[in-house]
């Protein structure tokens, strides 16, 4: 009984070796997070032509043809079109059009548009469709392949045969699919940003200071520097020169013929740093003339290392500057390196009656002649066919001067 009672008294006058001396911490307060829960469709659309619609007629009630299969929202589709209709309750009255699930997949939501096309022009579609509109029941769910959505009454088969919906014996429909998907967002807690790749810095910093090179080229009496590997994975023809079984024996220095040294500069340049060197700055002169002159040598020197896209930007630089000086020996570079979208240019430039005969008095034009002789007769059709359009557009605005319309008849004018 005393040992109790000590025991209770000494526990409770004794203070507790965990008691803090300092005044409780208010609690701290709740924190809040956000998150934003989206759902939004994945569309896609596919054009069916029903081409030989009259062969179709007759197939049978439930028979059908489709579309290929199409991928929207990571499942499969197809069209079904059922030219004597779905149902036989129908007797072949109707048209039926429906869209199908044609992957596997269960309880794929989703919203359909079927348009049957107005092919008069008018624009007069036939359509169905879930999009832009209050769905009561929500999004169609098709709970297996093969489920379909459409209707077995689409449109009457003698309506349709006489309608504008059907030309050339054919029909032309459309179907949209917007698949439904759900996400949730969350507001990002971090914010590291990521700097640019500057690989074509590092490449080009080996170029300039030659650190590691070990192959050189001697251009019109120049020597560069170059590490075979950066040629290489940039250039087939370097890859092929430098490592295929014909490769060069002399790789201490290779010897480039047909070449000026500033153009070869360039070519090195842009398979290091990924970008077109300064034309001017190459050329030592500001002037369009000189920039073009170095664009044309650049063009034949990536055409001659399959370097395609810096042929592409010589060809956009080309169009871009084309001149009445430079403009002959632009053709026949466009013509001899299969630049057919500076070829056009060109032809289109030289064709106008404004330019043609200045363009004719140009050493260029002298080049062009003796070196692409077929060029001349397309020149020629070029020149026909604007000189045609010319002489059309001069009829008819005789016509309008004379107050008759295009069919000779006189026109009382509008007050």
């Amino acid at each position: 009984m005393v040992a109790d009672g000590v025991c209770r008294g000494g526990f409770s006058a004794r203070p507790s070796l965990f008691a803090s001396s300092s005044p409780a911490q208010p609690p701290a307060p709740p924190t809040e997070t956000a998150s934003t829960s989206v759902t939004d469709t994945v569309d896609g659309s596919h054009h069916l032509k029903v081409s030989g619609y009259s062969l179709l007629k007759g197939m049978g009630i439930g028979k059908y043809t489709t579309s290929d299969t199409f991928s929207v929202g990571g499942y499969d589709w197809a069209i079904y079109f059922y030219p004597d209709g779905k149902s036989t309750e129908d007797a072949a009255t109707y048209v039926s059009l429906f869209i199908a699930l044609a992957s596997e997949g269960a309880d794929v939501r989703a919203l359909f548009e079927l348009t049957l096309l107005d092919q008069s022009g008018r624009e007069r579609h036939k359509v169905h469709s879930h999009f832009g509109r209050r769905l009561e029941s929500g999004p169609y769910t098709l709970k297996y392949r093969g489920s379909m959505w459409g209707y077995k009454r689409f449109f009457k088969r003698t309506a349709l045969e006489t309608s504008d919906y059907l030309k050339d014996d054919c029909l032309l429909v459309n179907c949209t699919v917007g698949v439904v998907r759900s996400h949730t967002e969350a507001p990002r807690t971090y914010n590291i940003p990521v700097p640019p790749s500057d690989i074509a810095h590092h490449f080009g910093r080996l170029l300039e200071t030659g650190e590691g090179a070990d192959v050189s080229f001697e251009v019109d009496g120049e020597i560069f520097s170059a590490h075979k590997l950066v040629l290489a994975a940039r250039s087939p023809v370097f890859m092929a020169q430098l490592f295929g079984p014909m490769k060069d024996r002399n790789m201490h220095c290779i010897k480039v013929e047909d070449m000026e040294a500033p153009v070869f500069k360039a070519l090195l340049y842009y398979i290091y740093w990924d970008t077109v060197p300064d034309m001017e700055e190459l050329a030592g002169l500001n002037t369009k003339y000189a920039s073009t002159l170095v664009a044309q040598h650049l063009l034949a020197a990536a055409d001659r290392y399959a370097l395609d896209r810096l042929k592409l930007q010589c060809e956009v630089k080309l169009c871009e500057d084309v001149a009445i000086n430079t403009v002959a020996t632009t053709l026949a570079l466009a013509e001899q390196h299969h630049c057919f979208q500076l070829k056009s240019v060109c032809l289109k430039f030289v064709a106008l009656p404004a330019n043609l005969r200045a363009v004719m008095q140009t050493e260029g034009f002298d080049y062009l002649k003796l070196s692409c002789p077929s060029v001349l007769s397309e020149l020629l059709e070029y020149v026909a066919r604007i000189q045609e359009n010319s002489v059309i557009s001069s009829v008819y605005a005789d016509d309008a001067l004379d107050g008759s319309d295009t069919n000779g008849r006189r026109v009382k004018p509008r007050i």
